[in-house]
């Protein structure tokens, strides 16, 4: 299964569609937030999350309430940015194809975040379809930008590592 998930055209072109697909609803998620006509606040998600994690039947584990009240409250301003911008450039990633399997795991990471919270909608299903992005490594790029962007980077790469030194040691001695 992994080699052919892994190295056939024809997994490679399933995955271009599954990509596309948790792209288009990466891309509109966020762009949703950023062209709003009110800037986008996650305050309200998170206090609802936060109110989730007690009582009798709490939907949101106590130890991700604890940590939604001390960390993201207090650095509001940061997740305001980081949540519209993140699920953009991960659907704009996944569309084009474009260093895709990092795109596909902070995918996971998002949605696994939203999850935490209490918010089931679509989570699971694009959470499911990503981690077979990700096994497949750079054959769900096949027909995209990692194509071309893989090779370019790992040749430059090369370069700046040469006979394993680090680039710091290469420009030092």
């Amino acid at each position: 299964m992994m080699n052919w998930l892994r190295n056939r055209k024809t997994a490679a072109g399933i995955l271009t569609v599954l990509r596309l697909f948790v792209g288009w609803k990466f891309l509109t998620a966020g762009w949703g937030k950023l062209s709003g006509d009110n800037p986008f606040d996650a305050s309200g998600f998170i206090k609802g999350a936060i109110a989730k994690a007690g009582g009798e039947n709490p939907v949101v584990q106590n130890w991700y309430g604890d940590f939604l009240e001390g960390f993201t409250l207090t650095n509001l301003d940061v997740f305001n940015i980081l949540v519209p911008w993140g699920e953009f450039l991960v659907g704009l990633g996944l569309i084009t194809g474009t260093l895709t399997t990092f795109a596909a795991l902070m995918g996971i990471f998002m949605n696994f975040n939203f999850l935490f919270a209490g918010a089931i909608s679509q989570n699971p299903n694009l959470i499911l379809i990503q981690f077979f992005l990700l096994a497949a490594g750079m054959n769900a790029g096949r027909f995209g930008g990692d194509y071309w962007v893989i090779p370019w980077i790992r040749k430059n790469v090369r370069k700046l590592t040469r006979k394993g030194q680090s680039p710091i040691q290469s420009q030092t001695t």
